[in-house]
């Protein structure tokens, strides 16, 4: 058996604050078109419009973040409990949560240590994951954990960010759902004009929910489990656009992954909920989708993957080098990449 060579993606320059802090709006982001066998267009956001077809449909991902970012009281340093998702057995108050301190994961804990946090709660330390990164902690609050998120939590924010920026800068503008530990960033540019245009462009856009994990994986660690559910009608606006020779396009890697995990035997996508298991590797057949809008990422990140998957080793190695030479930015605040298969 051959052993694929690493995928060599150029890293790009970080962006450090959203649009708006720069005094533009949020949709004022580059985009990259990359498609097999043409040009790469560099284009701006505001044009996704004219650069979709009318029968092409999107499909978006409205979950909403929460400020899953829990200051510790006491100890030494500025550590903080990261929310991830909550425990898939069910058990109320159980969460997956990440330590992190300073910025960087603490490894330090211990099973049985009792974290204190704002207004008297406490969340328990019980067991790691296998990658000894995300513990299962019980949490207890006063009254319900949304509104006592609301209360003592922030946004969860890594060190390319240099200041805390409120929730809102973490909402996409057709979040409707709580339940990400953080923003499904893909969307973050789409304002109400512009989707506005779109549908009057004939392009159809089609809502799923999909709760994202924290996204600080390391080297070799595949996503976590994360709850989904998509809705009848759009598996049946997704199937429909297809058989009419439409384009479905997914914002967001985990609108992929909501999508692929939906697909039945016979190819169609199928009304469904729980939770997503599915790692999609780079020789994983896709049959939900034609495209994907996405930003860019890190070079060792585990969405790379699903990005050769759908456009192909060769394309994304050479649209990532385009993106670099051209000043293009990474991450949530970041410039934007339109993969056509």
């Amino acid at each position: 058996m051959t052993v694929a060579a690493p995928l060599a993606v150029a890293e790009l320059d970080e962006a450090r604050e959203p649009a708006e802090e720069r005094g533009r709006g949020r949709d004022d982001v580059r985009l990259l078109v990359a498609r097999s066998g043409a040009e790469f267009e560099h284009a701006h956001f505001t044009q996704l419009p004219e650069l979709l077809e009318p029968g092409d449909l999107l499909v978006i991902n409205i979950s909403a973040t929460l400020p899953a970012a829990v200051a510790v009281r006491g100890g030494e340093g500025d550590l903080t409990l990261n929310l991830s998702s909550p425990a898939r057995d069910g058990e109320p108050n159980r969460w997956l949560a990440e330590l992190r301190r300073g910025g960087e994961r603490h490894r330090e804990g211990r099973a049985g240590e009792v974290l204190l946090l704002p207004e008297g709660a406490t969340a328990v330390l019980l067991e790691q994951d296998a990658h000894e990164r995300l513990w299962l902690v019980s949490l207890s609050v006063p009254g319900t954990l949304p509104a006592y998120l609301t209360r003592h939590g922030r946004p969860i924010r890594y060190g390319h960010l240099e200041r805390a920026w409120p929730l809102e800068r973490y909402l996409t503008v057709y979040a409707g759902e709580p339940g990400s530990a953080e923003m499904p960033s893909a969307g973050r540019a789409f304002t109400p004009e512009l989707i506005t245009r779109l549908i009057a462009r004939g392009v159809d856009l089609a809502p799923l929910v999909l709760h994202t994990g924290v996204s600080s994986l390391e080297i070799g660690e595949a996503p976590q489990p994360e709850r989904f559910r998509v809705p009848p009608a759009t598996a049946a606006r997704v199937n429909l656009t297809r058989e009419l020779g439409g384009r479905v396009i997914a914002v967001g890697t985990t609108v992929v992954r909501a999508l692929e995990s939906s697909v039945a035997a016979d190819g169609r996508v199928r009304a469904k909920e729980g939770w997503a298991d599915l790692v999609i590797e780079t020789d994983t057949p896709l049959h939900a989708l034609d495209g994907l809008l996405s930003g860019f990422h890190d070079s060792d990140s585990s969405h790379l993957a699903m990005l050769e998957a759908i456009a192909g080793r060769d394309l994304l190695e050479r649209s990532y080098a385009e993106a670099r030479d051209a000043g293009y930015l990474r991450h949530e605040f970041g410039d934007l990449h339109l993969l056509l298969r």
